[in-house]
């Protein structure tokens, strides 16, 4: 049995986003470096085994939307994008993607969602204020996705 999902955004981002910011977000969509300070996602901390044995946390920056090519477990193909948009009423930027994610992965995906969905136009907003649709989340074997929503900073991560 596989805990995949496949992660699908769609979001649209208001245009005051820093050179720094739009930097760090082409990273994480794998059209761009990594940035020499991360200020979106800033700790990327795993376990490792140094030479005596020991354990210790290190810090492994990895972008989080820049898998490419065919999916593993959900068929199709995985991708993200980061356009300008020149054209009001959305000027700014849109921000789509397509991938394959475990739930250990939710920590570090939240903390970027999060973000994301405070830089939203308000389109993706709901009447409650609070709430910013982003997209959808599916379990690999299930056939209909759930909405993928942000309320009051925090994911609210299909059950």
């Amino acid at each position: 049995m596989s805990d995949i999902y496949e992660l699908v955004l769609a979001v649209d981002l208001r245009d005051e986003l820093s050179e720094q910011e739009v930097a760090e977000l082409r990273w994480h969509v794998g059209a761009g470096p990594q940035p020499e300070q991360l200020s979106i996602v800033t700790d990327f901390p795993f376990m490792t085994e140094d030479e005596s044995g020991e354990w210790v946390v290190e810090d492994d920056p990895s972008p989080l939307l820049a898998v490419d090519g065919g999916a593993w477990r959900i068929g199709g193909a995985l991708c993200s994008a980061l356009v300008v948009r020149d054209e009001p009423p959305r000027k700014g930027w849109a921000l789509t993607s397509r991938q394959e994610v475990h739930p250990d992965e939710f920590e570090k995906l939240g903390e970027l969602l999060g973000w994301l969905a405070a830089r939203a136009h308000d389109s993706h907003r709901l009447p409650d204020d609070t709430t910013v649709r982003l997209g959808y989340l599916r379990f690999y074997e299930d056939l209909m996705p759930d909405v993928l929503e942000v309320k009051d900073g925090l994911v609210v991560w299909p059950t």
